[in-house]
């Protein structure tokens, strides 16, 4: 496929995605659920689980595979500017306030599902056509207890901005766990791939750069970035020039985690905790929400629905074994996030709210998986089982925090202490 032929397709491409997500979304939101949902389901609905099966052609017309390439970048930026962002609104007096109970519920979270994965690997081992026969029992083990206890954290970020509870209360406690939740997975993860054969330094490097990034941005680098707020201040809005640096500066930190081994994603979002509060931070966020918000995070879901393949779970030996998994992973995550939340002081209705929402699965759940699948691990059955976790427990997430809180939307905001501790 030719240059321009491809440029041609990128635009339908970008109208086609657009299109659906919206209108799913819209959907989404009529039937009680986040529009994040309505897109994520959006994502499948165009891969081959749905749109390739019915439409092969039309489907192959729309996203050829010399595209993929070209979707996965800005399926990259737009989670990574949107995570940004909502560090942008990350409240770290808030966190430090509820620091305990986040490094708390984030460890149970973690420690949990991971011992039933680890439980569920043993016994799946054996069943044919889901592990490679090159993976030992201790790789099926590490892997899919890694792959049980990882959290959507631009899922839960998104799900959280949706209720209306971003800076509240209950909103950093559960992002700050979803948070270590996610970053504590990623250096499970580069372990796991060092037992496949990328060496021990994979590991290390990973965990030592990742907290090396963070330590530094937060504190020399926050107080560096004080200067940005004082001269948008001083020139009463954000220039064109600031907003480049400030752009430099998250491409640069994107770079940087995705470099040493844990997604670039962490590297927007602690960035984004650093930047100067007050006028700057709300200037930004108006300026460039919109774009991350509505054109390019619907990118993010789509890239991962195109990667999603749902038909190969076809037998009733294969839904039992994806029941086991589903019902292992809610009890496992959101049981011990919640009992987390309680044995430190949380109210029964806030713990019961944290355990749901780290519950949430998504993207980061499939990339995971990928890796899995393209280092031979793990086959296409168990790859379209883990995702059909994945997204049911992203569903559960929505309607269980209307049950557990009694509230919708933007009013948790402003009555969290009514509508969900009374």
């Amino acid at each position: 496929m030719s240059t321009a032929q491809l440029s041609a397709v990128f635009f339908l491409q970008l109208f086609f995605i657009l299109a659906v997500c919206r209108l799913v979304g819209l959907l989404a939101r009529r039937l009680g659920q986040p529009q994040v949902v309505g897109e994520m389901i959006a994502g499948v609905i165009m891969g081959p689980s749905l749109f390739g099966l019915l439409l092969p052609s039309w489907q192959q017309a729309i996203f050829p595979k010399e595209s993929l390439k070209t979707l996965y970048v800005l399926a990259q930026l737009g989670v990574g500017l949107y995570m940004f962002l909502v560090g942008t609104e990350f409240k770290t007096e808030l966190f430090r306030s509820r620091a305990r109970s986040a490094a708390s519920v984030s460890i149970a979270g973690m420690v949990a599902p991971f011992v039933v994965g680890g439980v569920l690997a043993v016994w799946l081992w054996k069943v044919p056509g889901l592990f490679s026969e090159k993976a030992s029992q201790f790789e099926a083990v590490l892997f899919l207890g890694a792959a049980m206890s990882i959290t959507a954290f631009p899922m839960l970020a998104r799900i959280i901005y949706e209720q209306g509870i971003t800076g509240t209360p209950l909103g950093t406690l559960a992002l700050a766990a979803g948070a270590i939740d996610d970053a504590t997975a990623w250096c499970v993860l580069a372990i796991v791939l060092a037992s496949f054969g990328g060496g021990p330094m994979v590991a290390v490097q990973a965990i030592a750069g990742g907290l090396l990034y963070a330590v530094l941005t937060l504190t020399i680098g926050r107080k560096l970035l004080q200067q940005l707020g004082v001269l948008a201040e001083r020139n009463g809005k954000i220039t064109p020039t600031l907003m480049a640096v400030t752009l430099m500066l998250l491409m640069l930190g994107s770079w940087t985690t995705d470099a040493v081994g844990i997604h670039s994603v962490f590297g927007g979002f602690i960035l984004g905790v650093a930047m100067p509060r007050g006028f700057f931070a709300n200037e930004l966020r108006k300026q460039l929400e919109p774009m991350a918000v509505i054109f390019l995070l619907p990118m993010f879901f789509t890239f991962s629905g195109l990667n999603t393949r749902l038909d190969t779970v076809n037998s009733p030996q294969l839904l039992l074994i994806g029941l086991l998994v589903l019902v292992g992973a809610v009890a496992a995550k959101g049981g011990a996030c919640w009992l987390a939340a309680r044995l430190n002081g949380e109210t029964h209705r806030t713990a019961l709210a944290v355990g749901t929402l780290m519950n949430a699965r998504g993207l980061m759940e499939l990339i995971i998986l990928n890796i899995g699948l393209q280092k031979g691990l793990i086959q296409p059955a168990l790859f379209s089982i883990m995702v059909m976790m994945a997204i049911i427990t992203t569903l559960m997430t929505s309607p269980l925090f209307e049950l557990v809180s009694r509230t919708k939307g933007k009013a948790a905001a402003g009555e969290e202490t009514a509508a969900v501790e009374a």
